[in-house]
C-alpha cells in the first residue's frame, strides 16, 4: 500500500513525479561534478513549491537513498525540528556534492545545532565530512568572525590546501577567498596563499562567472564591494 503524506500526496506519486523529470542530457552534466541524478534542478523547485513544506514526506524520501529524492527531501522538510544526532547522521548518508551542498546550505545553517555541528565536521577525519564544517566555517567568517582564530585558519589552509582532496580542497579554498574579502587586514597574506598554491588557477570559468581561484576571486569581490560603497556615498552626496 502507498505511504501518503498529511496533505494526501504519496511517496508513490512524488516518486513517479521525480521519474518523469529525469532527462539523459541532465544526468550526462550532473554526473561530470560526481552527482547521479538527471533531474533539472529548476524543475524539482517548481515541484517543491507546490508540494510545500511537508516533514513527514521528506522523511520518506530522504529514506529512499535516491539522490534527486533526497534533493526534493531537503527543499520540502522543516529544518529547525532536526535534532544534532539526526543532522550528524544525514551529512554522513549525503555522500553526492550537490546532496551535500543543499543539506548545509538549506537545512544545517537554519538550525540551532548549525555551529555545533561545525565544530565537530571541521575536525573530522573524512574529508567529505570535514568539508561540511569548513563550508560551515565560511559562512561565520563573513557573518560573525569574532571567535575564528583568522590567522590560523590561513595557516592550515597554506599547509593542507593544495594537496586537500577535491571536495575539501573547494570549501578549504572559500574560506581562503572569503577571509581575504571580508577582512582587510588578512587579504594580502591570504591572495600572497592563492598564488603561491596555484589552486583551482586553471578552473574552466564561464563568461560572466567569477573564477574560483582566490586572488582573482577576492581582487573581483572587494572592487565590486568598493563600487557599491561609492556609489551609495555619491547617493548621500546627492
Amino acid at each position: 500500500m502507498a505511504q501518503t503524506t498529511a496533505t494526501g500526496t504519496t511517496l508513490t506519486e512524488v516518486l513517479a513525479e521525480l521519474a518523469a523529470l529525469e532527462d539523459p542530457r541532465s544526468r550526462e552534466v550532473n554526473a561530470r561534478h560526481g552527482d547521479d541524478h538527471g533531474v533539472n534542478l529548476s524543475r524539482l523547485r517548481v515541484l517543491a513549491r507546490r508540494l510545500k513544506t511537508q516533514p513527514k514526506l521528506a522523511g520518506e524520501l530522504w529514506a529512499t537513498e535516491d539522490t534527486a529524492a533526497r534533493l526534493l527531501s531537503l527543499l520540502v522538510c522543516r529544518p529547525g525540528t532536526f535534532e544534532r544526532d539526526e543532522l550528524d547522521a544525514m551529512l554522513r548518508q549525503a555522500r553526492t556534492p550537490k546532496v551535500q551542498d543543499w543539506f548545509v546550505n538549506y537545512v544545517v545553517k537554519k538550525n540551532s545545532h548549525a555551529d555545533e555541528l561545525r565544530r565537530v565536521w571541521f575536525a573530522d577525519p573524512d574529508p567529505v565530512v570535514a568539508s561540511a564544517g569548513w563550508a560551515l566555517t565560511s559562512e561565520r567568517i563573513v557573518k560573525a568572525a569574532d571567535d575564528l582564530d583568522l590567522s590560523g585558519l590561513l595557516d592550515t589552509i597554506e599547509a593542507e590546501l593544495r594537496d586537500a582532496p577535491d571536495r575539501l580542497q573547494w570549501a578549504m579554498n572559500q574560506c581562503l577567498a572569503q577571509i581575504g574579502i571580508e577582512h582587510a587586514e588578512y587579504r594580502a597574506r591570504a591572495i600572497d596563499i592563492g598564488e603561491r598554491l596555484e589552486v583551482l588557477k586553471d578552473y574552466p570559468t564561464p563568461p560572466g562567472c567569477t573564477s574560483p581561484f582566490a586572488p582573482i576571486w577576492i581582487t573581483e569581490m572587494v572592487s565590486r564591494q568598493q563600487d557599491r560603497q561609492a556609489t551609495l556615498r555619491a547617493v548621500r552626496i546627492r
